[in-house]
């Protein structure tokens, strides 16, 4: 069923918990890695109960772990450490996200692992990094999206600073260290040997933030929490409606803001001296704002959006997850999809980004609901142990 995949061949040892190791994981076996997920005998990883639950099966657990096999090892003993060694020799990446030292304390260290297997590659996630005065420091996705920069631009300006509905820095450190995975894999092709892939948290966050430092640096602007605006770029916000809803319009750039005009019957307003240009709009932006919600308090949101897509005016609802799973476009390209799972059924998640066209992922399975499910698979079939010697390890709690 996989041939197809693009990364089929691939194995990947992931012993990160939780968000952004496990993310990284989740992409790349997406697109056909074998991904082999390592928990602790007797402390597995608790994301195994977050998100909501339905007949007490956490509902964040089969998505993040969708692809991956999942196996324990005890990796704070000799006898774990020893096995661990066994599987890297078989494998060409880990992921990993402790805090910076833990792998060496268990005598897992890059250069040790890239003794036993030199095209090894490891994908070490964690707050600040590995190299640094801060990391020593315990670091969470919120820490890093506080010091990342994220937070102060974000909520309103009368306002303590807010934080995104979503676990931001852990996904953006997630997707920066799959971009450095695959990489690294592309280099390993030349040079036949695996590296290091550093990834911060905050770094991920701070190497988003468009133009903060020159315009400290160059400008002497400090940008502040602006709300659901932008600052110097307008029109970009939300607009309240005759039906009492807020829909989105984005038309900051010189053409899209001249069919805003025109689909506001306003021709005019795009030749005015404070409208005729991106400078001037972000000079005018609150009085631009009033002027364009007059206009959308006059008329209902579907009225206004039908209007705006005529004209070609980049503009849609804001959505709840309900207009998501209702709306035909996510239907049309694969973005709710369902995959059984043993307890609880059909189960829907997220589909698979980014779209290839000629070798797409693919979800194959939800993540392992049993711990360890496939210990007899990876141990047997890869490491040829047999039925007595997984079940000394078994009662040694190596397993």
């Amino acid at each position: 069923m996989d041939e197809h995949l693009p990364l089929k061949g691939i194995r990947v040892l992931e012993l990160g918990t939780l968000l952004a190791g496990p993310f990284s994981g989740r992409l790349l076996g997406d697109f056909g890695a074998e991904v082999i997920k390592i928990e602790a005998p007797d402390k597995v990883d608790p994301l195994r109960d977050w998100g909501g639950k339905k007949e007490d099966v956490g509902l964040w657990w089969p998505i993040q772990s969708r692809n991956k096999k999942s196996i324990t090892l005890n990796l704070r003993v000799t006898e774990g450490q020893k096995i661990f060694k066994e599987l890297v020799q078989e494998s060409d990446i880990i992921i990993e996200n402790f805090r910076p030292g833990t792998m060496e304390k268990w005598n897992l260290s890059y250069e040790e692992l890239s003794q036993i297997n030199p095209r090894i590659i490891m994908a070490r996630t964690s707050g600040y990094g590995q190299t640094g005065p801060y990391k020593d420091r315990a670091g969470f996705g919120s820490v890093g999206e506080a010091m990342g920069g994220i937070r102060y631009v974000t909520g309103f300006p009368d306002r303590p600073p807010s934080r995104i509905g979503i676990s931001i820095g852990d996904t953006l450190a997630a997707l920066f260290a799959t971009i450095g995975i695959l990489t690294a894999l592309n280099e390993r092709h030349t040079s036949g040997r695996g590296q290091i892939v550093d990834t911060a948290i905050y770094e991920s966050v701070f190497s988003v933030m468009e133009s903060l430092v020159p315009d400290y640096l160059l400008a002497n602007y400090v940008r502040e929490r602006m709300g659901n605006i932008l600052p110097n770029v307008a029109p970009s916000n939300i607009y309240y409606t005759k039906d009492e809803t807020y829909i989105v319009i984005g038309a900051n750039s010189d053409s899209v803001f001249k069919r805003l005009c025109k689909a506001m019957g306003n021709s005019s307003l795009c030749d005015h001296p404070k409208f005729n240009s991106h400078i001037a709009r972000g000079e005018n932006q609150h009085e631009l704002d009033s002027i364009i919600e007059k206009w959308t308090k006059e008329n209902e949101s579907k009225v206004i959006l039908e209007l705006l897509h005529e004209y070609g005016v980049p503009s849609g609802l804001i959505y709840s997850i309900e207009d998501i799973v209702k709306d035909p476009h996510y239907k049309e390209r694969e973005m709710i999809i369902e995959k059984n799972h043993p307890k609880l059924g059909k189960f829907p998640m997220p589909g698979v980004v980014p779209k290839l066209s000629r070798t797409p992922g693919e979800v194959r399975k939800v993540g392992a609901e049993t711990v360890g499910k496939d210990n007899e698979d990876i141990y047997q079939r890869l490491l040829n142990y047999d039925d007595d010697q997984l079940s000394i390890y078994k009662s040694n709690k190596v397993i």
